[in-house]
């Protein structure tokens, strides 16, 4: 009789183990001739050499399917537990695999593009409007990297600005007053990975969410980095957050010119940067229209208005101009 002890490492074990622990349960019964006990990431078992060994293999197949699907049916186990390929889920154009095995991917032409561009480029610009899914896919990518050992750690910004509410009074420290900004990636995240592997990412710094106040200083390699609403940074801000590339690093740059919250007098570091920048060979960018609009219907009417109402109002102010001429 011998004892090996086996370490989940890549998946959650919240998931693999299954709601009340029916998936180790089901494993259990598969291998009667073993003692396991599992807790934690920790699966201990005893039995003869050549029956626990096989029983190590099993759990590491199983391992490796839960990690890329984020989810262990009970006929998965049954297959690869009796020797047969387990079932493969269709990939076609799928990014990643999330909570509950969700499959994440390009949903509209220009989604599907950002994608291609990212894998040809270091630096990718992706422009549109709201709900066009920028920065979902944005982060997509960057958990992609991460799960293949591509990059080592993944790096999240926005710039702290208002969009016309001052929250400097909120209370708590400096982590409560600029989560607020940075919920969006939050909620990314949370849709992309288990709860408690995103956890531990945070505690680990294998994942930073931070504002862009933040990046100053420091050189970021082996790292998906990426910059939200950049729309709303300081020319100086984008020119110093571009600058922190490093090497074994690739950055997405996302943002709205349309939905600019900076004071009028200041001009959008993002407007300045794609001009600078639009002949800089290594470097893509992604523009997203109204037709890539992933959320409710309502949002794509709702820009379409804005914009007929933007360009009346900018017909009026040409017209006037004239007369007073």
């Amino acid at each position: 009789m011998i004892e090996r002890i086996i370490i989940i490492e890549n998946v959650d074990p919240v998931t693999f183990y299954g709601v009340n622990n029916c998936n180790m349960q089901l494993i259990k019964n598969l291998f009667p001739k073993l003692r396991v006990a599992a807790r934690g990431n920790v699966i201990k078992v005893i039995g003869d050499d050549e029956e626990t060994s096989r029983f190590e293999q099993k759990v590491k197949e199983l391992e490796a399917y839960c990690a890329e699907y984020n989810k262990l049916p009970e006929d998965v186990i049954l297959d690869v537990l009796r020797g047969s390929e387990p079932r493969q889920m269709k990939k076609d154009d799928v990014i990643i695999y999330g909570v509950n095995g969700k499959p994440i991917q390009g949903r509209t032409p220009n989604q599907q593009l950002l994608v291609d561009t990212f894998l040809k480029n270091d630096l990718t610009f992706a422009m549109g409007p709201a709900g066009t899914g920028k920065t979902y896919v944005a982060i997509a990518l960057a958990v992609r990297a991460l799960k293949n050992r591509e990059v080592r750690k993944i790096i999240l910004s926005r710039p702290a600005v208002e969009a016309g509410e001052k929250l400097g009074f909120l209370p708590g420290d400096m982590k409560d007053k600029i989560d607020p900004y940075l919920q969006p990636l939050y909620d990314a995240l949370e849709d992309m990975i288990p709860a408690v592997k995103l956890k531990e990412y945070m505690e680990t710094n294998v994942i930073q969410i931070a504002p862009l106040a933040f990046m100053r200083g420091r050189t970021l390699n082996d790292a998906v980095i990426v910059l939200d609403e950049a729309q709303n940074t300081t020319t100086h801000q984008i020119k110093m957050f571009l600058t922190r590339l490093g090497m074994n690093a690739k950055m997405i740059i996302t943002g709205d010119v349309t939905q600019i919250d900076l004071p009028r007098s200041t001009v959008s570091g993002l407007v300045q940067a794609l001009k600078i920048l639009r002949d800089i060979p290594g470097i893509g960018k992604v523009e997203f229209g109204k037709k890539d609009i992933v959320r409710h219907q309502l949002v794509q009417r709702i820009v379409q208005a804005y914009e007929a109402y933007d360009k009346e109002q900018a017909e009026h102010r040409k017209t006037d101009g004239a007369q007073q001429e």
